[in-house]
């Protein structure tokens, strides 16, 4: 087997991330059809989006970011809404269309405690990691 059909192969068997992981800016390009630089733009555009950022500046965007940039993209794409229109929108309040409360609305308290727990977690992964080499 040649070593791209290796990694095609190989790449596909990898398992799915859960529901709750944390997601690089390649998968989320590929989720919500867009250019890794749109959404690095909107990082620069809108103040809500704030992807964790670890070693070598690599964005991490929690569910809740995803989310929020699924709800960019809608309105920009969908509705018709220039980056203003968004940028006022996103300011007027936690309110959706459908009058729910998005997940990207968490409170600072809770959000700084899911990233203590982050913290944990990334440093719990790096001991085992570390065990099975």
């Amino acid at each position: 087997m040649s070593d791209a059909a290796e990694q095609s192969t190989s790449r596909s068997l990898r398992p799915t991330k859960a529901p709750g992981a944390f997601r690089t800016i390649s998968e989320v390009a590929s989720e919500l059809e867009v250019p890794q630089h749109v959404l690095r733009f909107w990082e620069g555009k809108f103040s809500q989006v704030r992807p964790l950022k670890r070693g070598g500046g690599r964005r991490y965007y929690r569910p809740e970011d995803v989310e929020l940039l699924r709800r960019i993209r809608r309105l920009l794409y969908s509705e018709g809404y220039t980056i203003r229109g968004v940028q006022k929108v996103l300011r007027e309040g936690p309110k959706r269309n459908d009058g729910k409360e998005s997940s990207a609305d968490l409170d600072a308290g809770k959000r700084q405690a899911l990233e203590g727990l982050l913290d944990e977690l990334t440093s719990l992964h790096d001991i085992l990691a570390r065990r099975r080499v």
